[in-house]
């Protein structure tokens, strides 16, 4: 008999709420945890605190984890045990991040590159990364490890530093690297889950590479205000937090040109100048409160 499907997203993030909107328009009935159950939800989802999901899993065709594992290892995974013993989800999806790839010195991977990560928290991704894909082989799930590039989006986007004046535009000649905006990420999700191969690996990262300093003076082109001043990457590195040293540390440009065509899912915002420009039409459009 086939069930109807239906979507449980293990940690209801930004991203994963985008996933949730375009699964419920799709005909998917979704359940995701959040540990704020006061916080606004899309429609029609059902959202229960992590540790009800044990109590969702069997009836649940599609899982879709991402939450950051920590030095204890991925925390729901940590969370269910042994849970999904007698589960059968047709599909498991996994959030995981390109900063798996490593420091490559500027040079291009692709879906078929090995990772080499060389910080904690990619290593803690890749260990992540293994552990979900051994349950889906053990539950005879197929399996879609989304390795996600930097993500942006309405109220998530360099707009929102130039507006409140804490941009810095940091100037690293050949430090390139791939976004990917949250309604491509939605949307190459709902393509991976309705069919595929066993275990598949997808890039979602964008078509164009660019540094960070070229982003931030389109954008505020954008808005028609004036970019700030250029500050050199040696100098903003003296008062950077861990996490930013860590982020500038690394040099890679991705590609998910083979992920576009495994999916049969063009971009719809294939560089960042359509990913930007598509966010100020959304807020133009969105009513006032």
């Amino acid at each position: 008999m086939t069930r109807s499907p239906h979507l449980l997203i293990l940690g209801l993030g930004y991203s994963a709420v985008a996933v949730a909107e375009q699964a419920r328009a799709a005909g998917y009935r979704v359940t995701a945890t959040r540990r704020d159950l006061s916080a606004a939800a899309p429609d029609g989802v059902a959202v229960i605190r992590p540790e009800e999901a044990a109590g969702v899993l069997a009836d649940a065709t599609h899982w879709l984890a991402g939450a950051p594992p920590g030095a204890e290892g991925d925390p729901f995974l940590a969370l269910l045990g042994d849970a999904p013993r007698g589960c059968r989800p047709d599909w498991i999806g996994y959030f995981s991040t390109t900063g798996i790839y490593g420091d490559r010195n500027g040079d291009w991977v692709d879906e078929t590159t090995e990772p080499a990560p060389g910080t904690v928290r990619g290593q803690r991704r890749l260990a992540a990364e293994r552990a979900w894909s051994a349950l889906a082989a053990r539950l005879g799930a197929r399996m879609d490890l989304l390795r996600l590039a930097g993500i942006y989006g309405p109220g998530r986007s360099v707009f929102d530093a130039l507006r409140d004046g804490t941009s810095r535009r940091i100037v690293a000649p050949g430090h390139a690297f791939g976004r990917i905006h949250r309604d491509d990420i939605a949307g190459a999700t709902l393509a991976a889950m309705r069919r595929g191969p066993a275990h598949r690996v997808c890039n979602l990262v964008d078509d164009l590479p660019a540094e960070s300093a070229t982003v931030i003076a389109y954008a505020a082109g954008l808005l028609g205000v004036p970019p700030p001043p250029e500050v050199p990457l040696d100098e903003a590195l003296r008062d950077m937090s861990a996490m930013g040293r860590s982020f500038w540390s690394e040099n890679r440009k991705v590609s998910g040109r083979a992920t576009q065509a495994a999916l049969g899912r063009p971009w719809l915002h294939p560089t960042f100048r359509e990913g930007l420009a598509a966010i100020l039409r959304e807020e133009h459009l969105k009513p006032r409160s």
